[in-house]
């Protein structure tokens, strides 16, 4: 029996490896190749392991002839074809139960930065500055939090309010009976009508793209506060910045932004569009680059849950 080969084409957390070479499997890292090459061999390889490197279109995929998996080391797959896979009967696994404390972690920590002025606060005292009155915060207890999106992350940001006494609702249009705990399911028109902060936990698909744009941040009944650690796409700039000048949006709090490469690696902050230069220059803002499921236990959640679904697929196939 022939050995079952997999192509790794970002570098995962050593667990994994070990994990996949236990099963078996013999490993062909490749950090460099364009599509181009990848396009030449890519027909040996019974599984792909993935971060955002590349894009995995139809067209590579087509060449894929033995090809039993694609396994994305993280959350998003936007830079996979979903329907060419699943025309194809090829699974795609990813690993948000990797990262998604991580992300509700951090989610928290930019909203109490938000409304207690911190980052700020902190930039004045470096710069020699010691100013009380204009930096008095909010509490989140009493606050109606929404969360836009009730999968791991936004569940996992959920439980991390619970003790601070707040009003958590929650709004998914992709699922039924989702109220838990720690947060009421709600409809969208409550979300609007209720919220005081909004948090953002959607993926992103075409259906998703500027979901929020200004139209929707209009729609809030309150002036809000507003957090996103899902994806920059999911949320047009210039309609943030819009709804920030016009007060309806008081602060925000963007660890993920519309002009980020597929591999949210490298980005000149220096030449992106006037939308985010206000963003960067705005004392009403709290921004990080992409950190959001960034922790070093993420590292090693998502090679674990990675490892842990393709050893079911395994048994099962």
């Amino acid at each position: 029996m022939s050995i079952k080969k997999i192509l790794v084409l970002d570098p995962p957390h050593p667990l994994l490896i070990d994990r996949l070479n236990n099963l078996g499997f013999e490993l062909e890292m490749d950090y460099d190749s364009p599509v181009e090459v990848l396009q030449e061999k890519i027909q040996d390889y019974y599984g792909l392991v993935i971060r955002s490197r590349i894009k995995l279109q139809a067209p590579l995929l087509s060449k894929a002839s033995q090809l039993r998996f694609i396994a994305r080391y993280g959350v998003g797959l936007e830079h996979i074809d979903l329907d060419f896979a699943a025309k194809h009967k090829i699974p795609v696994f990813n690993s948000p139960e990797g990262s998604k404390d991580a992300v509700g972690e951090h989610t928290l920590g930019m909203l109490l930065m938000l409304m207690n002025h911190l980052g700020r606060a902190d930039r004045e005292i470096r710069a020699g500055h010691w100013r009380r009155e204009p930096n008095r915060g909010l509490e989140i207890k009493g606050k109606t939090v929404g969360i836009l999106g009730y999968g791991n992350m936004g569940q996992s940001f959920a439980q991390r309010l619970a003790g601070f006494e707040a009003r958590v609702i929650a709004y998914d249009k992709y699922r039924e009976d989702y109220g838990d705990d720690y947060a009421i399911a709600v409809s969208l028109d409550q979300l609007f009508a209720e919220s005081d902060v909004l948090s953002i936990h959607i993926p992103y698909m075409p259906s998703n793209h500027y979901f929020i744009d200004f139209s929707f941040l209009s729609s809030f009944h309150k002036n809000i506060y507003l957090v996103n650690t899902a994806r920059g796409l999911v949320l047009k700039t210039q309609d943030l910045v819009r709804a920030m000048e016009s007060g309806q949006v008081i602060g925000a709090a963007i660890d993920v932004i519309e002009y980020e490469e597929t591999s949210f690696v490298n980005l000149d902050l220096a030449d992106l569009p006037q939308p985010f230069q206000y963003l960067r220059q705005s004392e009403r803002t709290v921004l990080a680059p992409h950190i959001g499921g960034w922790s070093m236990e993420a590292k090693v959640g998502h090679a674990r849950v990675l490892a842990e679904k393709i050893e079911a697929f395994l048994e099962n196939n």
